[in-house]
């Protein structure tokens, strides 16, 4: 059983989300805020999955605590399928979260179909042993921002069977349900059926 893991991001609300979720397992949680030395990595990869491996491979690298990354896209039927791999630079590099929220509204002004899915991939690096583990969350992007919790597309993304977007939601429901709680629950059953050195 893992008893620590480094997450690979300096996201406050990221390693704020993680952190609760996986609290109760009893897993130790440092970040790469924790870390000084290690240099932001660049997420040029083509897909979620090989983002997440990417840093999660460079932190375990330099580190030798074993390695949590995940890589997380909105995905708009009506776009494609994007924003999706440049979901948080979708309004350019130094984009603000209500940048990508004010772009995506825009894109979708004329649009009737907003159904989108929210992916994350999780990737686990230790050592030689690589793992990822997928989480989606299926809903629709609302006509305007509603709420004021959360991050990111939060304010937009109403998740089926729910009339709250997540922004709007409790926190907890909002981790039960989301695509990164999801990816953390396959994350979760992995580590009870798995013996990890």
């Amino acid at each position: 059983m893992l008893n620590r893991v480094i997450l690979a991001t300096r996201n406050k609300n990221k390693i704020e989300e993680m952190r609760a979720i996986l609290a109760p397992l009893g897993i130790e949680l440092v970040s790469a805020l924790d870390i000084p030395d290690l240099v932001d990595v660049v997420e040029d990869q083509d897909t979620l999955e090989g983002n997440a491996l990417k840093k999660a491979r460079y932190v375990n690298k330099v580190t030798g605590i074993p390695a949590l990354s995940d890589d997380t896209g909105l995905e708009v039927e009506a776009l494609d399928g994007a924003p999706g791999v440049y979901s948080a630079r979708y309004a350019g590099e130094d984009a603000t979260y209500n940048d990508n929220v004010m772009k995506l509204l825009g894109a979708l002004s004329d649009e009737k179909n907003r159904s989108a899915q929210f992916r994350t991939v999780i990737a686990l690096v230790d050592d030689d042993k690589e793992y990822t583990f997928d989480g989606i969350c299926e809903g629709d992007i609302t006509l305007d921002k509603r709420g004021e919790n959360g991050f990111g597309y939060d304010p937009v993304f109403q998740p089926t069977g729910y009339e709250k977007t997540f922004a709007e939601l409790d926190a907890a429901i909002k981790n039960n349900i989301s695509h990164r709680g999801r990816a953390v629950q396959a994350f979760i059953e992995f580590l009870k059926d798995a013996e990890l050195d």
